[in-house]
């Protein structure tokens, strides 16, 4: 071969293999997703708890601490909305949670990000709570985008018998599976099993979904014996179930650190709702007498409510040498996640009704300006909850009916009404309400209950 040759046969490898590396570093990212069921906004070390969450405080110090992240009231809706990019309201959603003996589910007409991610070459599973319809197997997992599923599909199940009132919830890919232990052991056991299994050359969408520290409150009686001077008995309860899942945490990213996956893996860690503050909220009770164990300080109240308490939840992002560490003040909604993941996938959101996400990776990644002005706390049909730049309405309207206006950012506590003061605001928030009510879907829950 020429000297000429050579020289050209060398720069057409050098090229071949400057691609292949260019392909390599621009592979789509894994996502993990982890949701904690309950968790109260200040129970968590890096909000100052003296609940120890070592693994949660690590990918904080590392990642995005999105402290303006807004989720729904409660369980069903922000699952509904994380998956479709879109308030529940749109599709009669909204309301509590779906019952074990009622049968709706996410409409079928509604395309959920796994489908999303699975168009883009993803494999995608969900291991842990599902609770967005079980009665039939066309609203199961399996149908709905997800390659593998494993845990409860309600989810408020006793943590050992893994039933509820009595009943099995525990499955694997839709199928009864009847195992022993502790249920926030073996998602996170589960989700290091299927970590280890994934190849490096294919992404995958793990959907990691606790039930913890949902109640009953249960915890093994090692992790309860950590916090004996927490006095009252909820409280170290609840302690040690965040505790024993914050340890699944930290074996879930140890597994990726071992496979070589960290550093191309988003990890995204958010409540569902605000902790528990009302026991009409705590589902199957609280254990020992005494108040609730959550606390969401400094917000108000919790779970069930349209205050700061029930909807701004612990939140985070991590992805080594992607996000920058460091506190991300601008307002992020859980509908934001579906395109914002759709996009850093390569997915697109072509076939999905109309959402109302919007891209949010600049925020999350620099820090940049949130371009989110509206925060829809919910809307229903005795309540409704929007917020304008940092002005935030609360309107029940069941007689007698009350308005309540805070200035979010100089009250986040919401401990001063400002609605006599500022009627022309009022006005302009409540035909805000009224608009978003004219356009939703009546509640699946009232259709299905009464």
């Amino acid at each position: 071969m020429s000297h000429f040759l050579r020289r050209i046969a060398a720069a057409a490898l050098a090229l071949a293999a400057s691609a292949t590396a260019g392909l390599a570093a621009e592979r789509a990212p894994n996502i993990v997703y982890i949701v904690a069921d309950d968790l109260g906004y200040a129970d968590v070390g890096y909000h100052g708890s003296e609940i120890r969450t070592p693994s949660i405080d690590e990918l904080a110090a590392g990642g995005a601490r999105l402290e303006q992240f807004y989720a729904q009231p409660m369980c069903t809706p922000t699952r509904a909305a994380l998956m479709t990019g879109r308030y529940p309201l749109r599709y009669g959603l909204q309301s509590f949670v779906i019952l074990p003996e009622q049968t709706y589910g996410i409409p079928l007409d509604e395309k959920l990000l796994p489908q999303l991610l699975k168009t883009a070459g993803y494999e995608t599973a969900i291991i842990g709570k599902w609770h967005l319809g079980h009665a039939s197997e066309a609203l199961l997992p399996n149908a709905r985008g997800f390659d593998y599923q494993y845990g409860p599909l309600i989810g408020e199940i006793d943590y050992y018998k893994h039933t509820v009132d009595g009943v099995l919830d525990w499955y694997r890919d839709g199928k009864p599976l009847d195992e022993k232990g502790y249920s926030t052991t073996l998602i996170g056991e589960e989700a290091v099993r299927y970590i280890d299994t994934r190849s490096p050359d294919k992404p995958f969408f793990l959907y990691l979904a606790f039930n913890a520290p949902h109640t009953p409150l249960q915890a093994p009686e090692a992790d309860v014996e950590k916090y004996k001077d927490i006095a009252d008995p909820n409280r170290r309860t609840y302690a040690a179930m965040v505790s024993a899942m914050d340890q699944q945490i930290g074996d879930v990213l140890a597994a990726l650190d071992k496979k070589g996956l960290r550093d191309n893996t988003i990890v995204v860690f958010q409540s569902d709702n605000g902790g528990v503050r009302n026991a009409l909220f705590a589902g199957q009770g609280t254990g020992a007498k005494g108040e609730p164990p959550a606390s969401n300080a400094p917000f108000r109240d919790g779970k069930g409510t349209l205050y700061e308490g029930g909807t701004r939840v612990v939140a985070l992002a991590n992805w080594p040498g992607h996000i920058k560490a460091g506190d991300v003040e601008g307002p992020i909604h859980v509908v934001d996640m579906l395109p914002t993941l759709a996009r850093q996938a390569g997915a697109s959101t072509e076939g999905t009704k109309p959402l109302d996400g919007v891209d949010q990776w600049q925020t999350i990644s620099t820090g940049a300006p949130s371009p989110r002005k509206e925060v829809v706390y919910n809307v229903e049909m005795f309540r409704g909850g929007v917020r304008e730049g940092d002005w935030k309405l609360v309107w029940n309207t069941p007689l007698p009916a009350r308005i309540e206006l805070f200035d979010i950012a100089k009250d986040p506590g919401e401990t001063t009404n400002l609605a006599a003061a500022n009627p022309e605001i009022v006005a302009k928030l409540q035909a805000r309400v009224q608009q978003l009510a004219a356009e939703m879907k009546p509640s699946e829950f009232f259709q299905a209950t009464f």
